[in-house]
């Protein structure tokens, strides 16, 4: 039933949606992506960047991942790192010029931080080892707000707190830290609001989150 319901749209996508991008897509292909901005999502399904930012094919070059995660760079770590790796392309190859750190409300991954039972499943073992990645997000944010009992304004905070640290992490890839000093690159932090399709960015002069504009 779900796989039909996908096979039915690209069948509407190539007989209505295809025709408008046509030249789009045909000039992506002779000339290949040149996006300017990489856009780092969570994995969520109810974060549509294309959609929530109405962009077109060839517009963005998007890594997703649990809880729109940054790992720090490392020169010693053997693991293959598929986030770091579309990192590293986007900003030497593709040599974007502005990344973005995109959050959003109700994120299951900053919850999931709060949640110990997660180490115990067998089943979790990458889940687990990648959330490590949200420890210092978490251990601030409840320096910040220690009523544990209000899980809801804790899980709020926890999300941007962060997305700051993800934007830190950005800035240990020597790449990005020297073209951000050169002003080759930009880093921005934003946070999606699901309910109601808000953005707001963080703004490093005040240290908090405004709508964007």
């Amino acid at each position: 039933m779900h796989m039909n319901k996908l096979i039915e749209g690209n069948k509407k996508f190539r007989t209505t949606t295809f025709s408008k991008y046509k030249e789009d897509f045909n000039s992506l292909v002779k000339d290949g992506q040149k996006p300017k901005i990489l856009f780092i999502g969570c994995s969520d399904s109810r974060v549509a960047p294309n959609l929530v930012v109405n962009s077109v094919p060839g517009d963005l070059f998007m890594l997703r991942n649990i809880g729109n995660f940054v790992p720090p760079y490392s020169e010693t770590n053997n693991n293959f790192h598929g986030s770091s790796a579309a990192i590293e392309y986007a900003v030497s190859v593709l040599k974007v010029k502005d990344i973005i750190v995109c959050g959003h409300t109700n994120c299951g991954a900053c919850e999931a931080l709060y949640d110990d039972t997660i180490k115990e499943n067998p089943d979790l073992l990458h889940v687990s080892k990648w959330l490590e990645l949200g420890k210092e997000a978490k251990e601030n944010a409840l320096l910040k707000f220690n009523d544990t009992n209000n899980k809801e304004e804790l899980f709020k905070i926890t999300e941007k707190v962060s997305i700051k640290y993800q934007l830190d992490n950005l800035l240990t890839y020597p790449a990005i830290q020297r073209k951000v000093k050169n002003k080759e690159l930009s880093i921005h932090g934003w946070y999606y609001k699901i309910e109601d399709g808000e953005i707001e960015e963080y703004c490093t002069e005040n240290d908090n989150f405004i709508l964007l504009n």
